[in-house]
């Protein structure tokens, strides 16, 4: 780029969130925090750095990963980044001085006003740049700002090797690169010399290895590629194939006693686990299926068709694998470049990693995301003005951002300074529809997303056509001017299609329509400064710094939150925004406390107190007992894909049980309603991954399969089968026991328990008084059961958690101090054993407290009892992660400490506490950095403990 730009006038840059003649800084109340990060498994000190400056409205979690991955300088030096105000200056500023320097703002005054209001947002958690900004804009370091790339590879061994290296120079920098090897001949194919050609998949390997041993050599996290290849490609049943047939491999290894989870050292034998793969499908193929026609496979050098395949059985494949291991994914070509605004100087092939950024090879995107529910006003309706206001500012940023970037190559350097592709999104999409009161399964809750879209989208190409007028458009505009606006106005045609159905997607409808007749009109005269402007990526580790509830797209992951508390430990939450929506459906104050109590101790809102049914919906999330159903994620992405220049980054989520027929649907469905790109995850269909000790069930059904498939095949075989049995822990025949008198709503009785000698329960046993036979029979024989259960070790939460809130009579008071009211006989029986038998955090998880406990709760804000220091400190390091040991407010005076509910044993993060809650494990990965669960995050996987990603952040 020329150091200086030529520009007609500049910007004139509206003040709107910032105060004039006031600093940002100075409307913000800053405290002083220690951050000390541990590895929750060996109890390592993994980072320390004491006395960091934040606002006092950012959480722990936030601070902390923000300090541990974008504060630059070494760790106790007098380099080292230590206030937020550092970080957001180093960054603002830069991108300040650069927009200076290259004539985007009208004056002086203008640029203050810009780094003022950038500075505000950003400190105000309303929005994040991607990872890379964070990392290098503003150092020594190259100032790499994009975080996706997508590279290109011809059918030539310079070309093969050259992606490699390439490849290898983005994985070295924490970035995720995507490219189509459809280019390459296949293995049917003949070379000049009259041999026979490799195949793309063959050099597959090559790559794949790359890329896990950059990863090994010191990445924080995996190395994130995609790969892609067209359905008429002669290989494309090996490459459809290639992940499932290693997937029988990490078996067999895993049932010889290999390590195989993921970052296992025995992981490293198996191949391709390093690459997401996706099929480009074409219209063609698609209605093939549709009609059950053959399909050409064609020659990569002469186009011809070489072999033909039935189109429906290939499609089956694709599901078959797909439902085996997650992979390949569907990439909708002819969609992807219906919507292309530069057909002039090539198609699109490819994607990043993610899928969410779709451009012309050798290219990158930036993105960005806001905070949709900082949008949200009082009266839970959202603030569209505001929201475009925020763009305007945000789009600035960005381009400006293409300016001084520097770029691992410099074909990508070229092509994305040519193009100026952006990447604007948003995050806590799931959050703003539940305080809303919208279900993300709904038609209210489809029509707000897609009129929230519609106007980010709409307002960053009008600010793109005038950022055209300032500096220019955007070289390769000229070539594809006509095509650009073509898609503009698919873009408008789209919005007008919206169907609102309430006041609040109304409001935001029309500021949208406005804003696509402003870029219709504006682009005609001055053409755009960008050829693409929107994605929606998957905000992992920018989430947690913007304090989101949900990244991207996503719903909920789960009612039930794990929070880091100042002073360090953690605790139990409800998710906040869930009290905001029942006060938007008119539940009382009394009501909204009861339901949150319920959610609280069952993770879900089925038989809540007083909460309707027709409001359930609101409250679904991807994981629990009221999970939505795959096509209402498909649903809510068809809803919001026309208003994007790119992709959206998000997995389809299905259950163990799910088929390869509902698989195959989604896949088709996805094609009908307009995506771009699908991709799937069927629960537990990965071995690699550490969610299991690998025996028992997994052991059994390998084993099972294995005998399957030998008498499929006509073949005697031996296969030895491993059967695990729980064993009975008799009780000795001396124990002992307490007798319990109780009364019910007026009905007597006793209860007889019996312990093993460690004082664990190992027998009950029920009299009720002045009943009949039949239910003295019924109640020995629920005795004998419980009593075995428990023997052959059945947890007694387990029995607790399904038995209490039990409601049938009788049913009332009970003369039992602790249990003042009982909604049934096993209510009350379930809630004195939880007192009698389980300790303090056990029950605190389950909202079980003693007479004296609540009592304490009242008086001091905290259940839990007094314990000497040494103890306390001791339960602290069990239980933090990320332990913040002291905050301070500036001046250096103490803040009071926040009364804590302890977490379920030892979850680490929300993944976690769901699984202890529900007892049903969540199909995510460990975390490659510090060893927690991870949970789902758009295409990716995110880490609540330190913020590392598998993907793009």
């Amino acid at each position: 780029m020329p150091a200086k730009t030529v520009t007609k006038g500049g910007l004139k840059m509206q003040r709107v969130f910032s105060t004039e003649g006031v600093h940002p800084y100075d409307e913000i109340t800053w405290e002083r925090r220690d951050v000390v990060q541990t590895n929750w498994k060996t109890g390592e000190t993994v980072f320390e750095q004491r006395g960091v400056e934040y606002p006092d409205f950012w959480s722990v979690n936030a601070s902390t990963i923000v300090t541990t991955k974008y504060f630059r300088g070494a760790v106790g030096s007098d380099v080292r980044e230590w206030s937020l105000k550092q970080l957001i200056d180093r960054v603002v500023k830069t991108y300040t001085a650069a927009g200076l320097e290259h004539g985007y703002f009208a004056t002086d005054k203008d640029a203050q006003v810009f780094e003022e209001e950038l500075t505000w947002l950003l400190a105000n958690q309303y929005f994040s740049f991607n990872s890379p900004v964070w990392f290098n804009v503003g150092t020594s370091s190259p100032q790499q700002v994009s975080a996706c790339f997508i590279l290109s590879v011809d059918d030539s061994m310079d070309s093969i090797l050259n992606w490699y290296k390439e490849e290898g120079f983005i994985f070295k920098g924490g970035s995720g690169a995507g490219l189509n090897l459809s280019r390459i001949r296949s293995s049917k194919e003949l070379l000049s010399s009259g041999g026979t050609a490799s195949g793309p998949v063959s050099f597959m390997r090559g790559a794949d290895a790359s890329a896990g041993t950059i990863k090994s050599g010191g990445a924080t996290r995996r190395a994130a590629k995609m790969v892609v290849l067209d359905v008429d490609h002669p290989d494309i049943v090996e490459f459809v194939e290639t992940k499932a047939r290693e997937e029988d491999k990490i078996r067999a290894l895993r049932d010889a006693g290999f390590d195989m989870d993921l970052g296992g050292k025995d992981i490293t034998s198996v191949q391709y686990q390093n690459a997401n793969n996706s099929v480009r499908v074409s219209d063609e193929f698609m209605r093939a299926v549709e009609e059950g026609k053959e399909f050409g496979l064609r020659a990569r050098d002469t186009g011809e068709v070489i072999e033909t395949v039935d189109a429906r059985e290939l499609f089956r494949k694709i599901s078959t694998a797909a439902w085996e291991c997650a992979d390949p994914g569907l990439q909708y070509d002819d969609t992807i470049n219906d919507w292309h605004t530069n057909p002039e100087t090539g198609r699109i092939t490819a994607s990043n990693p993610c899928s969410e950024y779709m451009s012309l090879d050798n290219s990158s995107c930036n993105l960005a995301s806001l905070n949709l529910l900082k949008f949200l006003k009082d009266d839970e309706t959202f603030d569209g003005e505001l929201f475009a206001k925020a763009v305007e500012v945000i789009i600035t940023a960005m381009d400006i951002s293409i300016c001084f970037a520097d770029f691992p190559t410099e074909s990508i350097g070229q092509t994305t300074v040519d193009y100026r592709q952006l990447g604007i999104g948003y995050a806590n999409l799931g959050a703003l529809l539940m305080a809303m009161g919208l279900g993300y399964d709904s038609e209210g809750g489809r029509a707000m997303a897609a009129t929230i879209t519609s106007l980010m989208t709409g307002q960053s190409y009008k600010r793109s056509a005038e950022l055209a007028k300032v500096v220019g458009p955007y070289k390769g505009y000229a070539r594809n001017a006509e095509a650009h606006k073509r898609v503009m106005r698919k873009h408008q045609a789209a919005n007008d299609q919206v169907r609102t159905l309430h006041v609040a997607d109304a409001q935001v409808h029309k500021l949208a329509t406005q804003a696509w007749a402003d870029v219709i009109k504006l682009g005609e005269s001055n053409g755009f400064r960008n050829a693409q402007a929107s994605v929606l990526a998957p905000t992992g580790t920018i989430g947690f710094m913007m304090d989101c509830d949900t990244t991207g797209i996503e719903p909920d992951f789960s009612l039930v939150k794990f929070k880091k508390l100042v002073g360090g430990g953690s605790m139990q939450i409800v998710n906040q925004t869930i009290p905001r929506a029942l006060r938007k459906l008119g539940y009382q104050p009394e009501q909204v406390e009861a339901i949150v109590a319920y959610i609280g101790e069952h993770g879900h809102v089925i038989d809540a107190p007083g909460l309707k049914t027709e409001h359930y919906e609101i409250f679904d999330t991807a994981m629990g007992a009221r999970s939505l159903a795959p096509m209402g994620h498909v649903r809510m992405m068809a809803a919001t894909q026309p208003f994007l220049s790119g992709a959206i980054s998000k997995t389809v989520n299905l259950p163990e049980t799910a088929t390869v027929e509902e698989i195959e649907d989604v896949y088709m469905q996805s094609w009908k309603l307009g995506l771009k790109a699908t991709a799937v995850y069927r629960d537990n269909c990965k071995v690699g991954q550490p969610l299991a000790d690998g025996g028992g069930k997994a052991k059994k059904d390998a084993a099972d399969a294995a005998a399957a498939k030998a008498e499929a095949a006509g073949e005697t075989k031996v296969v030895e089968k491993i059967v695990y049995r729980p064993t009975r822990k008799r009780l000795p025949k001396s124990r002992v026991s307490r007798t319990t008198s109780f009364t019910v709503g007026g009905a007597e009785g006793y209860m007889t328990s019996g312990a093993h000698e460690d004082g664990e329960l190992g027998e009950v046993f029920l009299k009720l008084g002045k009943q009949g036979s039949t239910l003295a029979g019924v109640m020995d024989a629920f005795s004998i059961a419980v009593s075995i259960g428990l023997q052959y070790g059945v947890p007694l939460e387990t029995y607790v958690s399904k038995f209490t809130n039990l409601r049938f009579e009788p049913a009332g008071l009970t003369d039992d101090p602790d249990v003042r009211m009982a909604q049934s006989i096993m209510d009350y029986i379930f809630r004195r054993l939880a007192l009698d038998y389980m300790d303090f955090e056990e029950r605190s998880m389950l909202g079980i407290y003693s007479a004296e406990e609540r009592q304490r709760h009242l008086e001091t804000g905290s259940y839990e009892p007094i314990v000497e220091l040494s103890e306390a400190e001791s339960l602290k390091t069990e239980h933090a992660e990320v332990v913040d040991v002291e905050t301070k407010d500036t001046h250096g005076s103490e803040a009071r400490e926040v009364p804590a509910r302890p977490v379920v044993g030892e979850a680490h993060t929300s993944a976690e506490l769901l699984e202890k809650i529900t007892g049903t494990a969540v199909d995510s990965p460990l975390c490659m950095t510090c060893g927690t669960k991870m949970r789902p995050a758009g295409s990716c996987y995110v880490c609540e403990g330190c913020g590392s990603t598998s993907g793009c952040s």
